[in-house]
């Protein structure tokens, strides 16, 4: 469907539907081309509703072949059917009626990824958030629950598997080869919860008994020869299942839980109830296969997609303004079990990196919104690291502020009073207030407005006073369609280090403003003194990034050096040494647009080498602070007028400058990390692992770097090792013969994988420098890559937009012209895709003059194609506001 009507949804305007369907019996006939699928649908008026008021359903490309109302066909005059609608007239006066809707979908040339589709020979669906109404005209959104029966019928021979949500309640042989099964889901469940998958797949089975005794069916279904891939993520979601029982009282509540792994999938995954459908690079792995990344991955996604079970499916949202409700509370419960299962600090480095690199920039451009935004024109662009990364952030912060036994008494109160809803933002902060009887009201408003505040803090010591003063201030910049902000309740979690690297006790000042070590910001500008303090000490604020704030701090920079070698706080110690660096970067790259040479302070330079071999650090966290701000985050801080070339020229100088003046330090140390033991994917194995890779990626620069590169990369024994050292010759020496032979040797041997041929194509296609275009233009001719598979398509053009700042932003435009007609090319196919990658482009305007016309040219070039999807346009034309 590419017609823009224009219409924008706004949330004043919500209003229920005027009518119910607790009830839905479907029925597939599956068939490539032409699938029937017959819905019986009982439909209820909702009480209030006047009598003759139509019943309108969604569609979205449907052609209806048969329509009834209680056994009796319509005649063309009751109804309207059109490709996006279906209007009956006068429904019957009695409240409730039997309506039959049969219509015809297929599923073979349907590239869009979206209702039913059918990919490598399975058939399946993604219905979320608007999918369903691909499939059959229905009452599409999220705040009409419906119980569904579901029956499959296939052809044994094509598709022997026949999945639906739910238990499976029937199977059984019909003529001419082909079989049925019925599936029903006894828990009310909105259309975009709904899913099917029929094939001819392999199948990993296992079972979880819960805490209550239940035994529950795992399975996993991937492509026959895959199944031994299949064995972390089955893993993976029994760790899930327990933890969810033990740390939220949260027990699964069905017989069977599926998951199906599908390499044409345009999200991560779908949590659809009882049978969720994945992206099978978040499902299949080994050591030769997958990195320490991928791991952390599929064990996050399989837990985030089973923590949507309660968080999600048995409460779910009320309408799509509400998306954070599910989506943002759930990335902070599997954030919280990634740090149960990992490491705490390190996990908490790697979520605010993230939420640095995607949201801040989102916040700050022409695409902010709020964490829950007040209007769209197309949803599908609203599931973005703000409503999921900063959504998080604020779930995090309400434990912040109230305390984890309170926040555990509104969650189970949560559970308690909304199972079986469609909720609200004010449903979930109304548990939270009624178990702690604390007002929220000016805390909502990290809902309600978009931007990322503003905090600067300065301090002063009066040693005869025996007095530390802290001055807080915060503001919230303009954002699109909102340029008044009101103040923000920010709690900043904070410490006094003493000259021991200890936590200093003090006195005061009232429970308002500090509380269990929170400073409480609610108005513009709070002063904080605090009592009986013997000596200076540092200031540690912003502890575990408590609030997703950009935060300024007067601060000597002797303190700061302090806080990264003594902070008690991990997170904070690498944000202390993270903003030394990013500072020194800055000010290099301002000099370097005077053409001068950037030099950076030798105590800086020793710091490196000092944590580096610390061992009382974590490998990954030393892994994680020697890893230099990447050249987006440095382009942040400055904000504008940026030249992406002379900042990536300063991180290669800093980082030559540290491998030089600690070579003998880091040749040690990656001597002694050399493990020969059996490959494990748990935290500390690989924390050894990025650790040792860190090292290799500074030592590829110094004289020797090639071969040592060659080495590590000829030596690997799983791919974490043999991707890094890959990546570490194609970006430090592209044009030597062993970065050409390794790349060579890679793509040998793994060119029936695709899944590992997507981190060969990303490695070149984030290789730094203008020539690295034609080596991406060149990789869309490769037989290996498509434009078809959102997989390919993110690994190559994906990568190149949103991680190579200088091949990208070539001064000449070329890297946007090639990339703005590439999205040209994927969008009529698959116009969800192409809008998530045009999102690329919205910091154009923070570029230098000259790069600035050449990105918006690019932008212009997409806005000015005629039919574009709504999706794509709403994208383009927001950007360019």
């Amino acid at each position: 469907m590419r017609t823009d009507t224009g219409q924008v949804f706004r949330l004043e305007d919500y209003r229920p539907s005027d009518y119910l369907i607790p009830k839905t019996d479907l029925t597939f006939r599956l068939h490539p081309e032409a699938t029937v699928v017959t819905a019986e649908l009982t439909v209820v008026r909702r009480e209030g509703t006047q009598a003759r008021t139509p019943l309108i359903l969604d569609g979205d490309g449907l052609v209806l072949q048969r329509i009834e109302i209680d056994g009796v066909a319509l005649a063309v005059s009751e109804y309207v059917a059109t490709p996006e609608q279906l209007t009956i007239s006068s429904p019957p006066v009695a409240g409730e009626f039997r309506l039959v809707v049969e219509t015809l979908v297929s599923p073979s040339t349907n590239s869009a990824l979206m209702g039913l589709y059918r990919t490598s020979g399975v058939y399946c669906t993604q219905c979320e958030a608007e999918g369903f109404r691909r499939i059959t005209y229905f009452l599409d959104r999220p705040d009409v629950l419906s119980i569904y029966t579901v029956r499959l019928e296939a052809l044994k021979s094509e598709a022997p598997l026949l999945l639906s949500n739910g238990n499976r309640e029937e199977t059984g042989k019909l003529k001419g080869g082909w079989h049925y099964a019925i599936w029903h889901d006894p828990f009310p469940k909105p259309s975009y919860l709904f899913a099917l998958v029929a094939g001819d797949l392999g199948f990993m089975a296992d079972e979880f008994v819960t805490a209550s005794g239940r035994k529950v069916d795992l399975g996993i279904y991937v492509e026959h020869g895959k199944e031994r891939l299949a064995g972390y993520a089955m893993d993976a979601l029994k760790r899930s299942m327990k933890w969810d029982e033990e740390v939220y009282g949260r027990e699964y509540d069905l017989d069977i839980f599926n998951i199906v792994a599908v390499s044409d999938f345009n999200m991560g995954a779908m949590e659809n109830k009882g049978l969720n459908i994945f992206n099978d690079k978040y499902v299949l792995a080994d050591e030769n296969t997958a990195t320490d990344a991928d791991f952390a991955n599929i064990e996050a996604i399989i837990a985030h997609e089973y923590f949507h079970n309660w968080t999600g499916n048995r409460i779910t949202c009320r309408d799509w303004f509400q998306l954070c409700l599910k989506e943002g509370l759930t990335v902070f419960r599997d954030h919280e079990f990634s740090a149960d299962q990992r490491s705490r600090p390190v996990k908490r480095i790697a979520e605010v990196r993230t939420l640095r690199s995607h949201q801040f920039p989102e916040d700050q451009g022409p695409l902010a919104h709020p964490v829950r935004p007040r209007r769209y024109r197309e949803i599908n662009n609203f599931y973005t690291a703000t409503v999921y990364e900063k959504g998080s952030e604020v779930v995090r912060m309400i434990r912040t502020i109230l305390g984890a036994d309170d926040f555990r008494r509104g969650m189970d109160l949560y559970f308690e009073r909304h199972d079986g809803e469609a909720a609200t933002i004010e449903d979930f902060l109304k548990v939270f207030e009624d178990v702690s009887g604390r007002d929220l009201s000016q805390f909502a408003l990290w809902y309600h407005q978009a931007g990322t505040p503003n905090v600067t803090v300065s301090t002063s010591y009066n040693a005869a006073a025996r007095e530390f003063v802290v001055e807080i201030e915060q503001s919230v910049p303009a954002t699109p369609s909102e340029a008044r902000k009101r103040l923000m309740h920010i709690p900043l979690a904070f410490g006094l280090v003493g000259r021991d690297g200890k936590d200093m006790a003090y006195e005061g000042p009232d429970g308002a403003t500090v509380e269990n070590g929170v400073i409480h910001l609610k108005k513009r500008r709070h002063v904080v003194r605090f009592g009986n303090i013997a000596q200076r000490p540092a200031l540690s604020i912003n502890r575990g990034f408590s609030a997703p704030v950009t935060l300024s701090v007067e601060q000597r920079k002797e303190d700061r050096f302090f806080l990264a070698r003594h902070d008690s706080d991990a997170f904070s110690r690498w944000q202390a040494y993270n903003t030394l660096l990013t500072d020194a970067l800055i000010s290099a790259s301002r000099k370097g647009l005077g053409g001068k040479t950037p030099e950076f302070p030798e105590k800086l330079v020793e710091l490196a080498g000092a944590i580096a071999g610390d061992e009382t650090l974590e490998h990954a966290f030393r892994a994680l602070a020697l890893a230099l701000p990447g050249e987006a985050d440095i382009a942040r801080e400055i904000g504008k007028n940026i030249d992406p070339d002379v900042i990536f020229a300063s991180r290669q100088v800093l980082a030559e400058t540290i491998a030089r003046s600690n070579e003998d330090a880091l040749r040690s140390l990656y001597g002694s990390l050399a493990f020969k033991g059996r490959f494990s994917p748990d935290a500390a194995s690989a924390g050894r692992r990025a650790l040792r890779n860190t090292l290799l990626d500074y030592l590829a620069i110094l004289p020797g770097g090639v071969a040592l590169a060659h080495a590590h990369f000829a030596k690997a024994t799983n791919m974490t090792d043999r991707a890094a050292a890959l990546a570490v010759l194609t970006h430090r020496h592209p044009r030597a013969h062993e970065t050409i032979d390794a790349l060579k040797t890679f793509e040998r041997r793994f060119r029936s994988d695709q899944l590992v041929m997507d981190k060969w194509l990303t490695i070149q296609a984030t290789a730094p420098g203008a020539a690295t275009l034609d080596k991406v233009r060149a990789l869309t001719e490769y037989a290996g890559f498509t434009m078809h598979n959102p997989n390919r398509v993110r690994a190559l053009i994906g990568a190149f937009a949103t991680a190579n700042q200088t091949a990208f932003n070539r001064p000449d435009g070329a890297g946007y012209e090639f990339f703005a007609r590439a999205v040209l090319e994927i969008e009529p196919r698959n116009p969800q895709l192409a809008a998530r990658l045009a999102t690329a482009l919205r910091s154009w305007r923070s570029l230098e003059p000259g790069r600035r016309e050449k990105a918006r040219e690019a932008l212009l070039l997409i806005s000015r194609q005629d039919g574009l999807s709504p999706d794509l346009r709403d994208i383009v034309e927001r950007t360019l506001a």
